[in-house]
């Protein structure tokens, strides 16, 4: 499986950005959202299974941040709302084959190459 992430760039604190994840060449029961700000470990950020139907947050994007899925695109998108200087981070697409929405990078099996979210104050 193949994921390539993008949508990341520079926006301002209060404003929004989209990210998206396309996934390649098998199936998967999970994607995720992790993010990983210099010097901190990687972060659970948001999953969603594959129908659709499931999705898990962490507590600190619930109501910034939505997970969704395109079925007919293979594509995965994080619309970040209300974004602040904390949210600066690469953020990387991730994707597992078994069942469960895991918060644990671990569990993971596929990874994108990470696109850059920064926000200026």
């Amino acid at each position: 499986v193949q994921l390539q992430a993008s949508g990341g760039g520079l926006v301002q604190a209060g404003g929004s950005l989209t990210l998206s994840c396309a996934a390649s060449g098998g199936f998967t029961y999970g994607m995720a959202w992790f993010r990983q700000a210099p010097g901190q470990e990687r972060e659970f950020v948001a999953a969603i299974n594959w129908n659709g139907r499931s999705t898990r947050y962490a507590d600190s994007m619930k109501g910034r941040f939505t997970i969704s899925g395109d079925n007919a695109k293979n594509t995965v998108h994080l619309q970040m709302n209300n974004l602040k200087p904390e949210d600066t981070a690469v953020y990387y697409c991730a994707a597992k084959v078994d069942y469960g929405l895991s918060y644990v990078a671990r569990e993971y099996t596929y990874w994108g190459q990470g696109t850059q979210v920064t926000v200026s104050s």
